[in-house]
Parts: C-alpha cells; structure tokens; sequence
C-alpha cells in the first residue's frame, strides 16, 4: 500500500526496545530529562539522546525546555491511548516481560495511565459508576448521566468545565493487566487528581504505582463498590 496512513513508521519507532522502554517510562505522566530516560532504557545518554530525537519527529513525544534543562512527555492523550492499547493487544496474546519484584502487584492493582488511574483500582472505578448510572455505556463509548453529573458535584468536581474543551469528558481505555476498561478522558484525570489532592494515594517515586493509605484505600473502596 503505498497511499494512506504509514503505520509502519509508527511501529519501528514504538518496536526498538530502547524506545519501547522510554515510552513506558513517560506513561506515567511526567516530565522526564534524557538522563532520566536514558536509565529507563539501559542506554548511554549519547544513544537516548538519537532515540529521542526519533520519537520527537515521529509525533510520539515533546520536548519542554526550563531554562538549561530539557524536559520530555508523551506528545498527547493520543500517544498514551495509543501504548495502553498496545499493551493490552501484547498482554492479551501472551507477550509478556516478567519481571519478578514488589512492583508487580503494585502495578497491576492501580497505578497511572499517562493522566489517569487504571489497574485493578481502574476499572473498578468504571464499574461502579456504570452499575449505579453514572455512566451509560454503548460499546466502547461512554457518557455522563445527569446522576452522574450530580454525584461528581458532590465531590467538588466541575463536570461541565471538564466537559468544555476538546478532549471527551469520558472516555475507554483498554487496561493491559486487566484487560478490560478502565476510565480517561478529563474526567479520569480529574479523579486520579482528587485521589491524591485528599492525600487518600500517592504516586511511587520508582514506577507507576498509585499507592493508597490504609485510609484511603478504604474511602476509595466504599466510594467505588464493586457490584
């Protein structure tokens, strides 16, 4: 096919395992430096920097500059979708890198989906606000009841402003441990917000995983009951 999309320029740059790993490590949302990112991916800083520049022409990253320092992120709520639902085609057809460790179970319990929370906690928090009617599914597709709306208000949080831009207030993100859905969109960033602003979570400071207090796992667990 020499006309339409060229998805296989998409699938060198996301293939080398260097960038796959660099990647990874920027779908936990934050900014990260080369040097950063060069650990991420067992590299020297000379190569990261190559693979880096790679994926900034590809549309896969951008880059932040503050003063001397170069920062790096996923180029958009696009990029990340795109490697959630990579993650979960590879996990769902066996294609795993085990490594034995703490993290693991951390990981696969809740932890960050570029902006937003997925993992075991993930999708519990999209099943519950389905089976009460807060949101209405059609397949894939996802919406905010007018009940949904109201509990949300309850918590302090402003659907109708996340519902104002461009990106969808809720959205479907395919959980690669889980392999089912878990909730994006503004609304999931909201939510992950909220969890760590009321100090119920944190953020680990060596992966991606959301890590509750024994209070706020609680809290959690009775504001999302599974059904």
């Amino acid at each position: 096919m020499k006309e339409g999309p060229d998805i296989a320029r998409i699938g060198t740059l996301i293939g080398d395992p260097a960038r796959a790993n660099m990647l990874t490590a920027l779908m936990g949302g934050q900014a990260l430096t080369a040097t950063e990112l060069a650990q991420a991916a067992g590299v020297t800083l000379q190569t990261a920097s190559s693979h880096l520049s790679k994926l900034e022409d590809g549309g896969m990253i951008a880059q932040r500059k503050q003063g001397r320092h170069r920062y790096f992120t996923l180029a958009d709520t696009a990029a990340g979708a795109l490697l959630e639902g990579i993650m979960g085609f590879a996990a769902s057809r066996g294609h795993l890198r085990h490594r034995p460790g703490p993290k693991d179970p951390a990981l696969r319990k809740a932890r960050v989906c570029y902006d937003h929370l997925a993992g075991d906690y993930g999708v519990r928090m999209l099943d519950s606000f389905v089976a009460r009617g807060a949101i209405e599914t059609d397949g894939e597709n996802l919406a905010m009841t007018e009940e949904g709306r109201a509990e949300l208000g309850k918590l302090g949080i402003d659907v109708a402003s996340l519902a104002s831009g461009r990106r969808p207030l809720c959205k479907s993100c395919l959980d690669w441990s889980e392999r089912r859905s878990h909730l994006a969109g503004t609304l999931g960033k909201a939510l992950l917000s909220h969890l760590l602003e009321k100090g119920w979570a944190r953020r680990s400071g060596e992966s991606r995983a959301v890590l509750f207090t024994p209070e706020g796992e609680r809290k959690f667990l009775a504001l999302f009951p599974a059904d």
